[in-house]
């Protein structure tokens, strides 16, 4: 399931993943508040907490963030992932190459410099 996390800064969206992870998740939870968020700010600055495997995302959750990142493309202002995996922190780092936007990961215990970087104003 996908969570909101309240009492964060009204330039961003954040989330927390536990357990299984369905596209009904992003239908009622993520998309909604991202367009209030495009809506207000005509960017997308954007936290998701990894409290689960990658594994327990269904296929039509993988596919419904792939169509909120290809909708939006130029939206993307920052994205942070907080998580304890390496791995997820090195392929977040290098999305900033890809698309556009600055993507960054973070450990757990930096969830306050994440919400922080996620927040900051791009000069």
């Amino acid at each position: 399931m996908i969570q909101s996390i309240a009492d964060i800064p009204n330039n961003i969206v954040a989330f927390r993943a536990i357990g299984e992870v369905t596209k009904e998740d992003y239908q009622n939870v993520v998309l909604p508040e991202v367009e209030r968020l495009i809506e207000r700010t005509n960017q997308i600055n954007f936290l998701l907490v990894l409290d689960t495997e990658l594994e327990n995302f269904t296929a039509g959750a993988w596919l419904q963030d792939a169509m909120l990142g290809l909708k939006n493309i130029a939206k993307w202002n920052r994205a942070a992932i907080i998580t304890d995996s390496a791995g997820i922190i090195s392929f977040t780092n290098g999305f900033s190459y890809l698309i556009p936007g600055e993507f960054k990961g973070f450990k757990k215990e930096e969830f306050d410099q994440a919400i922080t970087w996620v927040s900051e104003e791009v000069l």
